[in-house]
Formats: structure tokens, C-alpha cells, sequence
């Protein structure tokens, strides 16, 4: 007991101590018990659970600046490093993120109660002034704070952004080099978005906050007519509970969002590749949508970007002064409540469009495994001095896809895509009217080029396989009726007979077994061994061939054999090694070659001088699917 005592006196006289030198015990008080006219209420938990949500951002802010690195070579490096491998970094990056988010939220929640309320008024039209510069720091924070992990969504999306600020009258060229750091967008731009982000806004934040709250303690809680006649309460304990059962709401929103879905990262960004899902955040796609109208299109991005934006934050700037008469309050309701209804149809507009969009989904799901792939890769090969990027565009399963996009699905298609899982559109004109429509396709499909499914197709529905050169004109049609489809034709039947269901599927087996391709083993040796047999005889189980397949196409077995026939010249492709590594990259570079189709019944065009050796076998290692997988 003596003990306890003496604890408690010495713990007093250093709390006096403390008290006298700085006066915290005056401070607390003046903090704790403001009055409150008609008691605590929850309506009132906007303003705390923004500086809450604030603090949280400081606190998260601190520890990924400790391990972020801005520069364009180690910017998603480091953000790959914090998400994967430092201790809770995923944790506290998705923290970080979705607090920005619900920042924007609360945002909008205590506007829209300070407008209602009529906080805006006499004498609290500074403090009202002040909260608008608080929001657009906020706005500033979000918007630099997107461009950090250096990823392509990020990347692009704040490019669209300075583009909009180099539309500025007069000034604007020398804005948007100033917001960049030079006529290019690179390094510099990075390093001067974090600058921002991290000291230049949270410290005008911090500061205008504190602003804020000073003026609003001098005029007190906004109250209503009828809760002027109630008895006034303390902001301790009552309010400060309210508060906090707000803040602990929001924090367990933002952490159920971090573990459900986490901080997104993308592929590193890449200058050089375009990215069609560049879209900013959903608080600013409204925005976003808004200029997609044709008729603010036709006006012009400064019409659509600033000076309308520019007039709807002049009308707020006003609110105060229009909010003096009945009528005037009345209209700032109704202004704001029309604003935040407008935005939300425009959000919702863009996020059906983006929906329905094929296209953009497809781009958005390339995004996502581009990002997931780049860390795939960083996780098993380590990040090389030249960046995670460099990963990337040596990886024929990413670099695969782009390659057959941009050279092969003009004609081809890729299980129905572009190889991107993208449909190509053409523009055409209907009823006068511009409409785009899917681009037919001129060649076969190729997605399971090689496979058992696709010899299979070819031997017993060859129309089917390359239906798609009817949309090539003269050369396609001739193709489709040639020596082949009549081969098909005349035996089809015969092959689809159930009593020649194990011939069909040996055939297949040896000719699958002649490109060794690793994706398409294990191979049945008893199968190939009768596959070879039926290749040379064209004996089946029940009936023959009415030609032998070596008739026609020279093929040496893989299993070093000798040859089962020298083919009947150009224009019936060797089956030597059919569909492996070696048999694609010689025919893509020259298709018209003897060993292929021939120049007289060839409609590809030669790849040799269009793709450099890196590109094809990138291209060809895609194909035959020859790339790193994970376990």
C-alpha cells in the first residue's frame, strides 16, 4: 500500500512538472470539453474520422517511404519489394491505398453535411473557404500519390492528367513542363509527383488543417434551430466516443478491403507499349466520362477539364455569400445534391460502358497479369540491374501475345481474339451512320495450331478449320478447294467411322509426336508406332486412304527413321518436324518456301525481314508455349 502511494505521488508531482512547464492540463481541457449545443450526434463524426483517416495516412506514408525508391529504374522495384517480401508490407501498402480511398468518401460526406447544415454561413465563411483548399489538397495527394508504383495503369493515367493541366490557357505548355519536370515524361516527372506526395501536400495539409480547426473551435458546432433549445453537452466523453466508434467503423472497412482484394500493382510501366485500360480512379471518372460527351468533346478538353470544373468550384467558392437568403441556401442544397447525383450517373455510365466492353476488359485482365507475372518472374529470377521491366519484354509469354496482335491478327485470330483477347474492329458506315463491327478473320485460327485437337479438325473437318479464308478473296477460295479439302472430303467419312476411332487417334498421336513439343507430352509410343504405319500405307482398321499421306508430304520421323517419302513438291508442306520450334520459325520466316506452300499457292506474306530474330522466337517460343510457368 505504502508502495502504491508513494508511486501515485511521484507520478503526480511529474505530471505537475510537466504542467507547469508546458500547461498541458489547460490544452486538454480546452480540447476535451468544447460544448456542444444539443449533446454529441453522430452527424457530427465526418470532420474527426477525416483527420483520423489522415493520420493513418501519415503513419502508412512513413513506413513505405522507408523503403520506396523513386526513380524510374527501382520505383516498382521497391513497391514489388514492399507488396512481396518486406514483413506486412502488403498490409500496410493496402492500407495506405484504400485510406486514400475512403478519404475521398468521407470527403464528400462532411461536405455534403457542412451544406445541409448551413456551415457555410456567417461567421464560418472562412472556415468554409479553408475546407476547399483542404479538399483540393486532398485531390492533389490522390492524383500524385497514383503515379509512385511506376506501374502502366498509373503511369498512363497521370499522363492524361498532365495533358490536361498543358491545355491551360497561355501558361499551360510551361504548367505541364513545370508538373513533369521537362518536355518528356520520365524521371523527373516521378521524383517531383513524390515530392509532392510526400512533404510539399501533407505539410500544406497539415498546415491548412490546423487552420481549419482553430477557426472552427472559435465558432463552434453548426447547430439547428431545434437543438438550440436543448441542453448543451461536452465534446468528452460523449462526442469523442461517437467519434471513435466512427474511426474504429472506417478502419475496419479499410482493412476488410486490404485483405478481400489489396493494393493493386500492374506491369512496370512501359512508354513504349500503348495501354488502352488507362482509366483514373473511380472519384475521378466521372470526370473521365464527362469528357468522352460529343458534344464537350467537340468544345474541347480546357472546356471539358477546367472550364467547367473551374465554374462549378467558383459556384462553391460563393455558396457563403449566395447562402445569406432562405432561397440561396435552399439553391446550394439543391446545387450540390444535382452535382453529387451528376457524378454518380456519369460513374455509373463509365463503369457500364467499361463493362461492356470487351476490348477494355480484355486489357484491364492483361494489366492485372502482367503485374502478377512481373512479380512471377521477380520471385524466381530475381530483378536484374536494368529493372523489372527488362523481365518483361524478355518473356515470350508476354511479349508473345503483343507480337501476334501487332503482326499475325490481321488475318489470324487466336481462339477467337487477337492473341490479347481483344477483338479487332473495323470502322464501317451503316444507315449514315459511323459504327465500328468485328474485322473478319482471312486465315485460320491458330490457337490450338499443332495440338491433337487441331490435326484432328484438319483431318476430318477441314472446312471448318479454315473457313475464315472465304474472306480472302480468289487465292483464299481456290485454297479451300484444292487438293487437300478434296482429300478431306473423300475421306473424311472413313476416318470418322467408329471402327477407326484407334486409327484416327494414332494417325494423330504421330503426327503430334513429330514437333516433340514439351506442353503436348507425354506422347504414346504404341500409338505413334501405328500412327507411322497408317502415315506410310494409309491402312486403316476398316478401309485405306484413297492417297497415303506420304504421297503427298515429305516427312523423316523425329524418331530418326528413315523417310517416309520426298512429298510431291512445292506447295505440300513438309510434315518434318511439324509444328515444333524449328518447323514454325521456318515457316513464318518464308511460307512461300518450296518446303511449304510455294509461291504459287502461298497467301502469307514472309516474316523474315519484318521480325527481328529476338520478336520471331519470342513469337514462336509463344506458340509452342516455351516459357518460364511457375509450380
Amino acid at each position: 500500500m505504502r508502495r502504491r502511494e508513494e508511486g501515485s505521488r511521484l507520478m503526480n508531482s511529474i505530471l505537475n512538472w510537466l504542467d507547469h512547464r508546458t500547461g498541458y492540463r489547460t490544452l486538454l481541457h480546452e480540447a476535451l470539453n468544447e460544448p456542444i449545443p444539443g449533446g454529441a450526434k453522430w452527424k457530427y463524426v465526418w470532420g474527426s474520422t477525416l483527420t483520423f483517416v489522415f493520420a493513418v495516412q501519415v503513419i502508412t506514408g512513413f513506413f513505405l517511404w522507408s523503403a520506396y525508391s523513386p526513380s524510374t529504374l527501382t520505383a516498382w522495384e521497391s513497391v514489388y519489394y514492399i507488396q512481396n517480401v518486406m514483413s506486412y508490407g502488403w498490409l500496410v501498402r493496402g492500407i495506405h491505398h484504400f485510406a486514400a480511398q475512403a478519404m475521398m468518401i468521407l470527403l464528400g460526406l462532411h461536405f455534403m453535411q457542412v451544406i445541409i447544415a448551413g456551415a457555410y454561413r456567417a461567421p464560418r465563411e472562412v472556415n468554409f473557404w479553408l475546407g476547399l483548399v483542404l479538399m483540393q489538397i486532398v485531390l492533389g495527394l490522390s492524383l500524385t500519390g497514383y503515379l509512385l508504383p511506376w506501374d502502366q495503369k498509373g503511369y498512363y493515367a497521370t499522363k492524361v492528367a498532365t495533358n490536361i493541366v498543358g491545355v491551360t490557357p497561355v501558361i499551360g505548355p510551361q504548367l505541364q513542363q513545370i508538373a513533369q519536370g521537362g518536355t518528356s515524361y520520365g524521371h523527373h516527372t516521378l521524383t517531383r509527383f513524390f515530392a509532392l506526395h510526400a512533404g510539399v501536400f501533407p505539410a500544406l495539409l497539415v498546415g491548412f488543417l490546423a487552420l481549419h480547426i482553430y477557426v472552427f473551435r472559435r465558432h463552434g458546432i453548426t447547430v439547428s434551430k431545434s437543438d438550440e433549445t436543448k441542453p448543451a453537452g461536452s465534446f468528452w466523453p460523449d462526442q469523442v466516443l461517437m467519434d471513435a466508434v466512427a474511426c474504429l467503423g472506417v478502419l475496419a472497412t479499410i482493412l476488410f478491403f486490404t485483405v478481400w482484394k489489396g493494393a493493386e500493382l500492374t506491369g512496370p510501366a512501359d512508354s513504349s507499349e500503348a495501354y488502352s485500360a488507362a482509366r483514373p480512379e473511380w472519384y475521378f471518372l466521372f470526370l473521365f466520362r464527362f469528357l468522352k460527351i460529343e458534344a464537350v468533346d467537340e468544345l474541347g478538353l480546357a472546356f471539358g477539364a477546367l472550364y467547367v470544373p473551374g465554374a462549378i468550384m467558383g459556384v462553391i467558392a460563393l455558396m457563403p455569400f449566395i447562402g445569406h437568403w432562405k432561397l440561396g441556401h435552399r439553391f446550394n442544397i439543391a446545387f450540390t445534391f444535382a452535382l453529387l447525383a451528376g457524378a454518380s450517373f456519369l460513374t455509373a455510365i463509365a463503369l457500364k460502358e467499361d463493362a461492356a466492353d470487351k476490348n477494355y476488359q480484355a486489357a484491364v485482365k492483361a494489366a492485372e497479369f502482367e503485374g502478377h507475372r512481373a512479380a512471377e518472374l521477380a520471385k524466381e529470377f530475381g530483378i536484374p540491374p536494368t529493372g523489372a521491366l527488362s523481365l518483361l519484354k524478355e518473356d515470350a509469354r508476354i511479349q508473345g501475345p503483343k507480337l501476334f496482335a501487332r503482326h499475325c491478327a490481321s488475318c489470324h485470330r487466336y481462339n477467337g481474339h487477337n492473341g490479347l483477347e481483344q477483338v479487332r474492329m473495323k470502322e464501317v458506315e451503316e444507315n449514315g451512320h459511323k459504327t465500328k463491327v468485328e474485322e473478319p478473320a482471312t486465315a485460320a485460327d491458330i490457337g490450338r495450331f499443332g495440338s491433337r485437337e487441331w490435326i484432328k479438325e484438319v483431318l476430318t473437318n477441314y472446312h471448318a478449320t479454315f473457313e475464315s479464308l472465304k474472306n480472302a478473296g480468289e487465292k483464299g477460295g481456290k485454297f479451300l478447294d484444292g487438293e487437300m479439302a478434296g482429300w478431306v472430303k473423300e475421306n473424311a467419312d472413313t476416318l470418322k467411322k467408329s471402327e477407326n476411332a484407334d486409327s484416327l487417334k494414332s494417325l494423330v498421336e504421330f503426327l503430334v509426336a513429330q514437333g516433340g513439343r514439351k506442353e503436348l507430352q507425354p506422347f504414346d509410343p504404341a500409338l505413334v508406332a501405328t500412327g507411322k504405319e497408317i502415315f506410310k500405307t494409309g491402312k486403316l482398321a476398316s478401309g485405306s486412304f484413297t492417297t497415303n499421306c506420304s504421297d503427298c508430304h515429305a516427312l523423316k520421323p523425329a524418331d530418326g527413321s528413315e523417310s517416309l517419302g520426298d512429298g510431291a513438291g512445292p506447295g505440300y508442306p513438309t510434315l518434318t518436324g511439324y509444328a515444333s520450334h524449328q518447323w514454325l520459325t521456318d515457316f513464318v520466316k518464308n511460307p512461300a518456301h518450296d518446303s511449304f506452300y510455294g509461291s504459287d499457292h502461298n497467301l502469307m506474306p514472309a516474316f523474315e525481314s519484318k521480325l527481328s530474330d529476338q520478336d520471331l522466337k519470342q513469337l514462336i517460343d509463344w506458340m509452342v508455349g516455351d516459357y518460364f510457368r511457375s509450380k
